[in-house]
């Protein structure tokens, strides 16, 4: 019997917890403390160092935020207002928020099917002469088509911003993002697979562009310049030295632990292969690292007798696997159309001031509203015996079906 019927839960256990921490980053965080130098104390150029040389980019400049990275980013590549930004409408709301701070114009792609990050072929559709960049989201951890979209952003002549903030670690025919397209926007937030509560980090191997986003976060200063002299506008978007000494410290785990994640994710992914009406995400060769910032499996309703997505979810978190179904579609927030209400510029994508109220993307709205389970990183650090009690959970709610219906 289902446990939302009265039965008991697959699992009593909780699945790990995060962050997880230690001795040494105490240690990390104390060594700040008594240094006395709170600001500019090194940690911070250490960690710039080390993190671009782990996403085997050239230059990296840490941030307050992924949010501010985003804006940073785009602010480098020279958005201007009025100019238009293709994102996908599936993913956090900062990407998308970030280029209406920057006086940019989003505008929204579908995802594909098979792995909920952006669909090149939408993205292709939404171009318009005022394109400014094009902001691949790497979706869960697991790259976009990095090859189709690189193609399209040279075609046109527009930037290729990645945003890698669920992607610490992973890789796209070898090479890590956040390297590839012209510059990567990762986070440090508390749910990160590298996390410090906060932080954000940019990569880039244009010179030009790293040093016009370093200015840009450091009060409109220049790398070769003095104190007080500011050749752009810019502001305070710097990381502390905190964040970054622990940063340092928690860089010590992340490769064991994205490798402890990729393996309990495709252990997941076979087991949930013979349990009809769930679907991993499809594989791809090109994918040559999955971050696995989230597990994001495709629940099929008709396979479960018509029982709805969300009634899915409650039974599963009864049986004791925590889960949630995600985002919702970006177009369907009420900021954006409030935000651009007394918009003085036209949109060439809308032929006007910018309207999101008739945006209608199907595999979007499939994935947010009949689709997508999410369960977190933190659920894949665990022993192989957790990914079966998922696996068995799932398959309990598939046998029994019936009972959500009662």
């Amino acid at each position: 019997m289902l446990t939302i019927a009265g039965g008991e839960p697959v699992r009593k256990t909780p699945f790990p917890a995060w962050p997880v921490h230690g001795p040494e980053d105490e240690q990390a965080l104390l060594r700040v403390l008594h240094s006395g130098q709170w600001f500019m104390g090194g940690h911070i150029t250490q960690f710039e160092q080390a993190f671009a040389a782990f996403q085997q980019a050239q230059f990296g400049i840490a941030v307050s935020s992924g949010t501010t990275a985003l804006q940073v980013a785009l602010e480098a590549v020279g958005l201007r207002p009025g100019d238009e930004v293709i994102v996908p409408a599936y993913t956090f709301v900062a990407t998308a928020s970030a280029v209406a701070a920057t006086g940019g114009v989003p505008v929204f792609a579908d995802i594909e099917p098979g792995t909920y990050n952006m669909d090149p072929a939408s993205a292709a559709a939404a171009i318009t002469p005022r394109t400014r960049a094009i902001v691949a989201v790497h979706i869960a951890g697991r790259p976009a088509d990095l090859d189709a979209l690189l193609a399209l952003a040279k075609k046109h002549d527009v930037r290729l911003i990645e945003d890698a903030c669920q992607a610490h670690a992973a890789a796209w025919r070898g090479t890590r993002v956040g390297a590839i397209g012209d510059l990567g926007c990762f986070s440090f937030q508390a749910s990160k697979n590298l996390c410090a509560g906060e932080g954000g980090f940019i990569t880039s191997n244009n010179r030009e562009f790293a040093e016009v986003a370093w200015s840009i976060h450091n009060c409109g200063r220049s790398p070769q310049g003095a104190w007080y002299e500011h050749p752009l506008i810019g502001s305070n978007y710097r990381i502390s030295e905190f964040h970054a000494s622990l940063l340092l410290s928690q860089m010590r785990h992340l490769e064991a632990q994205t490798a402890t994640r990729s393996r309990n994710a495709d252990h997941l992914s076979s087991l949930l292969d013979s349990i009809e009406g769930v679907l991993p995400m499809d594989r791809d060769p090109r994918v040559t690292t999955h971050a696995n910032h989230l597990y994001i499996m495709r629940y099929q309703s008709e396979a479960f007798g018509g029982v709805s997505r969300d009634r899915f979810i409650e039974a599963l978190r009864a049986e004791g696997v925590p889960c949630s179904a995600g985002y919702r579609p970006l177009y369907r927030e009420a900021a954006f159309n409030a935000h651009f209400r007394d918009w003085p510029f036209e949109s060439a994508y809308f032929h006007g001031k910018p309207d999101y109220s008739a945006i209608s993307l199907p595999v979007t709205e499939q994935a947010c509203n009949e689709e997508g389970v999410w369960l977190t990183q933190n659920m894949l650090l665990g022993p192989e015996q957790d990914m079966e009690d998922i696996a068995a959970a799932v398959d309990k709610i598939h046998r029994h079906a019936d009972q959500l219906r009662a």
